[in-house]
């Protein structure tokens, strides 16, 4: 079956998941905000990204370390990766895990659960941390009673970030009213995150400031990122972060002629800016959700049962998700992921495509960060 707009899809879903809650459609469309950063997540992980993700966590203002704002990837250098086989008991908890891997006393060990009984995992599931490191595990594979998993040790000093925006349209409107409200949340923390920050000139030309050995460069902008990304100076890339904002729902961002000045507000705002289509979220849902084929249907069972009457946990979130529904998902996007790139549209940088950003990523993760830092 296909859906001819969100609007649809979301009254389909209210209709076939959430019936039995009291506003169906607003439930629906918080479930497709989730599903927005599901695909997001799980596209970063397809590109090899996975080891350098941290989720939710808290990104300090360049220059302004006292304010800082959740977001919902956040990409950090890697210092080192191990692999680790465990025997699978009730869970696997952060306080087992640190144990195992012998982690030194100088780490605050975190009260999470990396695998529980119910074969519900945590993505990036943070297991310690201290002033410059951050140490996050996911699971590889689990086989009878034994699970491998991957420890990966993270410098505290991000090189990116990811955000994701969606605001449902209430009947009779034609766009969500907080959709302004969001752009301008999601514009501030990009422009406050980063060393490079964006100024223009009298004409409205876009320019770039960074600091080097504490003086300013002002450059065009793009000419400046360019710099900063391909350079190995450590004082241009310490404090450097790229923003990436991904959008969805079409009638808040866009007009049949022009684009919404809500995206207008991200797109000047995020170093790159990408457009979950219509089409791609509605397919997502149905071949993963709605009318899955019997290798997916876990992904359906797990979304299902997040959403029933008397539901005791969300176990398809970008957080935690069940175990089978996560393999699965790999699955999928490991064999449709030129299809699912396409899903895709890049509203800024205009004349980029996703692949440069893919290879700017590879490029941020593979410098020599313990060298720079």
């Amino acid at each position: 079956m296909s859906y001819k707009s969100i609007d649809t899809l979301q009254k389909a879903l209210s209709e076939k998941v959430f019936s039995n809650t009291k506003d169906s459609k607003k439930a629906a469309g918080r479930a497709l905000g989730t599903l927005i950063e599901i695909i997001t997540y799980y596209l970063l992980k397809e590109w090899k990204m996975v080891d350098y993700i941290s989720i939710e966590r808290k990104l300090a203002e360049y220059g302004n370390p006292s304010i800082t704002h959740n977001v919902e990837f956040t990409l950090y250098p890697l210092l080192q990766k191990k692999t680790h086989t465990v025997p699978v008991k009730q869970s696997l908890s952060s306080k087992a895990i640190a144990k195992s891997i012998g982690l030194s006393n100088d780490f605050v060990i975190k009260s999470n659960v990396l695998l529980d009984k119910d074969m519900t995992m945590k993505n990036s599931c943070i297991i310690a941390e201290n002033d410059s490191i951050i140490v996050i595990a996911n699971i590889e594979a689990i086989k009878g009673n034994q699970a491998t998993f991957n420890s990966c040790w993270q410098i505290a000093n991000p090189y990116s970030m990811v955000e994701c925006k969606r605001v449902g349209v209430e009947e009779g409107n034609k766009k969500g009213p907080q959709t302004i409200e969001k752009a301008k949340q999601g514009a501030y923390v990009a422009q406050s995150t980063s060393s490079l920050q964006k100024i223009r000139n009298d004409k409205g030309e876009k320019f770039g400031i960074t600091y080097k050995n504490g003086l300013p460069i002002i450059k065009p902008y793009a000419e400046l990122i360019d710099e900063i990304i391909s350079s190995n100076d450590k004082s241009l890339l310490e404090n450097f972060t790229l923003s990436i904002g991904v959008v969805s729902n079409h009638g808040n961002w866009f007009t049949s002629e022009d684009q919404n000045k809500e995206l207008k507000v991200l797109a000047q705002s995020y170093d790159w800016l990408l457009f979950l289509t219509d089409e791609g979220l509605a397919q997502f849902i149905t071949d993963l959700l709605l009318e899955p084929s019997a290798e997916f249907e876990p992904i359906q069972a797990a979304f299902m049962s997040s959403y029933k009457e008397g539901k005791k946990a969300n176990t398809f979130t970008k957080t935690k998700i069940n175990y089978a529904a996560h393999q699965a998902l790999c699955d999928y996007f490991s064999k449709n992921i030129s299809e699912i790139e396409h899903w895709f549209n890049i509203i800024s940088p205009e004349s980029k495509s996703l692949q440069t950003l893919k290879e700017t990523l590879s490029n941020l993760a593979n410098k020599q960060w313990e060298d720079l830092l």
